[in-house]
């Protein structure tokens, strides 16, 4: 049977901690808990379930406190879990079937990560699989009898395990502040980070934010060596900035730019905003129904959700549609996001 240390960062969890970690204690062998400057009972709490505590100045950076979180583990695999995830009892027994049985040559064992969260939320569906237990000690080996090469892909094993997600608080914030904090400091985002950046631009960003990012996505438009979907996720961000500020030429240059090429749900929805905003509610309603219906997202699946779905219902009722507007707000009240994608 492997052993597990449990690895968490955390800052001021006092009201979700206890929860998380009656969860974990029947997997865990060990539990580390890095504080990052909690300022209500959280490091009270954590000492009732272990001694390991370590205090870790934050310098607005995640990965930064989680590998000295993980530099203290010593046990086989390190689970590594935020303060605002539950598991429950049925996939606490799944959990410790895996491990009692998981293979030694295992590297990583992903799980299903359940987002219980319909609005303000970066997840595109309800459930998706993430990497959540990780051999803490790696192990190279040759394969291939012939042109034989070291194996670096890891070995990954697909658990049934779900993990709740009780989140509280406005963790988008925080984030749109840390990556505003990285750009200033000339971090430079890769793949990953420019799609989660748009994401949570589009999910709770303010004008002061799509204003702060306007220089880094246009630098992300003429950039030859971001990919087309880097390039479009940019448009669509600059597309919300020039809008909410009223930029209204740069907006009309890139919508049109987009037009040409393949307009996606995002940039469609930006136009029906500005229409709409502009008392032209028949032009907004056409745009709309195309962000709703006709073209797909690139950034964010809220695109076709409840918020656009009322925004419709409204040009609806403005332009004498009555009966489709209360389709619409029918659809709106029933909207969900999709168990995965």
């Amino acid at each position: 049977m492997i052993t597990i240390s449990v690895c968490m960062i955390v800052k001021n969890e006092e009201s979700q901690l206890r929860a998380c970690l009656d969860s974990l204690k029947p997997i865990a062998d060990e539990i580390v808990i890095v504080d990052t400057g909690s300022t209500d009972s959280t490091k009270a709490i954590a000492a009732e379930y272990t001694d390991l505590i370590y205090d870790f100045p934050w310098i607005d950076d995640f990965a930064a406190a989680r590998n000295f979180a993980f530099s203290k583990a010593t046990k086989d695999y390190i689970y590594t879990a935020d303060a605002d995830e539950v598991i429950d009892e049925d996939n606490i027994r799944l959990f410790l079937r895996v491990k009692e049985l998981l293979p030694p040559e295992t590297e990583i064992v992903q799980m299903h990560y359940l987002n219980l969260m319909e609005e303000n939320t970066v997840y595109n569906s309800k459930r998706e699989l993430r990497p959540k237990l990780y051999r803490r000690l790696r192990t190279f080996e040759w394969v291939n009898p012939i042109h034989e090469t070291v194996r670096l892909e890891p070995v990954v094993y697909d658990s049934d395990i779900e993990i709740q997600h009780l989140a509280k608080g406005d963790h988008v914030r925080r984030d749109l502040a840390t990556f505003a904090k990285a750009l200033e400091r000339g971090v430079k985002l890769d793949k990953t980070l420019h799609s989660m950046y748009a994401k949570e631009l589009f999910t709770a960003g303010d004008e002061s934010d799509l204003k702060a990012a306007v220089p880094f996505f246009e630098g992300s438009i003429d950039d030859p060596a971001r990919s087309d979907d880097e390039h479009r996720e940019a448009r669509c961000v600059l597309a919300r900035a020039y809008r909410v500020s009223g930029r209204t030429a740069d907006f009309v240059r890139l919508c049109l730019r987009e037009a040409l090429i393949s307009p996606c749900a995002e940039m469609c929805s930006e136009i029906g905003r500005y229409f709409y905003d502009a008392g032209n509610y028949a032009e907004a309603l056409c745009w709309l129904n195309d962000a709703i219906f006709e073209t797909q997202p690139v950034i964010t699946i809220l695109t076709g959700g409840s918020e656009n779905l009322e925004l419709l219902a409204d040009c609806c009722e403005k332009t004498g549609g009555s009966e489709k507007a209360a389709e619409y707000r029918k659809m709106a009240a029933e909207w969900e996001l999709p168990e995965t994608v």
